[in-house]
């Protein structure tokens, strides 16, 4: 019998799981996955908190007492979401504690409606970090334009920050860049670098699915070759980004002084496109110190008939340029297209946090 998770996390890829309920915390289910399915981390975004809101009775009294205490919509979500991070949190302390913190982490977003507005993304990460109060929780911050200085002025304060919504390799390159000049300034700031951890959450199924639709556009033989390639290219690409910082002496500085490496992460894991393997941004994804977050089918899938081929980004980039130059012949542009997915994700994002605040609005009415 194989045991093709294990085996991911053999090569250095930490399994994370991609979502969070009450109702999974109650039941013992997440410590379940932490024992049989080797879960070492959890993230969380507003669609996940709104789903699981929707289900069941597991939220009711504590809406009952913030409606008691008169709390506003906001209030409400934060101390909704907080509670289950925290909670989270002390599942996977173990693992924290046994992996000397690099995984047990757990992550909670700032309001989305923020994505675009630096100093109230920073002031919302600083009051997740204090409200939540564990040492590891990861605050989600957009990696936006005026996302970036709100990473970097939450690092140089000690925070873990988790970067989402990342697309495009040049946005992945100010990323890296903006937590590399929080690390600087939280050893100016006086902070233990060992404490610090984050990752850089690069989005890969988005990519597939604005691309396959042009390519079906289009239509041709070249066209229908290259669907289902451009999303694993893209974060291959970006791994050997992650690679350049760390051979840079930068990053060698700030490392012989304790800091750790701000591992890339691979999100939007599920396959959209049934045609496709539902295990494949998960098995052409394995290198050394990533993170996969996967939902909980995917989680199944790669349990059940995932075939681990051990490292399947080294000796890829060539190939993966050629897929990006190749996609630019055909009239797909690179830079249009994640644009266009960034700002679509935040817009997406505003639109998960309207469907849970019109949820909490519900929950408070009936009780």
């Amino acid at each position: 019998m194989t045991d093709p998770l294990a085996e991911l996390s053999a090569q250095d890829v930490s399994i994370w799981l991609d979502d969070i309920s009450r109702d999974r915390l109650k039941s013992g289910n997440l410590q379940e996955l932490v024992d049989t399915k080797h879960v070492v981390g959890v993230t969380s975004n507003p669609t996940i908190f709104a789903k699981a809101l929707e289900k069941g009775s597991a939220y009711d009294e504590q809406v009952r007492d913030l409606k008691t205490r008169q709390v506003a919509i906001d209030g409400v979500i934060r101390y909704l979401m907080a509670f289950d991070i925290r909670w989270a949190c002390d599942v996977l302390r173990p693992v924290f504690d046994r992996t000397a913190g690099k995984d047990g982490r757990v992550s909670i977003e700032v309001d989305p409606r923020l994505a675009n507005d630096t100093e109230r993304t920073t002031a919302e990460a600083k009051g997740l970090w204090w409200l939540v109060d564990r040492p590891n929780v990861m605050v989600k911050i957009p990696g936006t334009a005026a996302g970036l200085p709100s990473i970097t002025a939450a690092t140089a304060a000690g925070i873990n920050v988790n970067v989402t919504l990342i697309f495009g390799l040049e946005r992945y390159e100010q990323v890296m860049d903006a937590y590399l000049t929080g690390l600087e300034q939280a050893r100016e700031n006086g902070f233990e670098l060992s404490t610090i951890r984050s990752v850089a959450s690069f989005f890969v199924s988005r990519v597939d699915t604005e691309i396959d639709k042009r390519l079906d556009k289009i239509g041709s033989e070249e066209a229908r070759a290259l669907r289902g390639k451009a999303g694993i290219a893209n974060a291959r690409l970006a791994y050997e980004r992650f690679e350049k910082v760390l051979a840079s002496d930068r990053w060698q500085e700030l490392k012989a002084a304790g800091a750790h490496e701000q591992r890339p992460l691979w999100a939007s894991t599920g396959v959209k496109d049934p045609a496709y393997d539902d295990t494949m941004y998960v098995v052409e994804l394995v290198a050394p110190n990533t993170v996969n977050t996967m939902p909980e089918a995917t989680l199944d899938a790669v349990a059940d008939h995932g075939v681990i081929r051990g490292n399947t980004i080294a000796g890829t980039y060539d190939a993966s340029r050629k897929v990006i130059a190749d996609l630019e012949l055909l009239g797909i542009g690179y830079d249009d297209v994640v644009e266009l997915l960034e700002v679509e994700g935040v817009q997406k994002f505003e639109d998960s946090y309207a469907q849970l605040a019109e949820t909490v609005r519900g929950q408070l009415d009936k009780s």
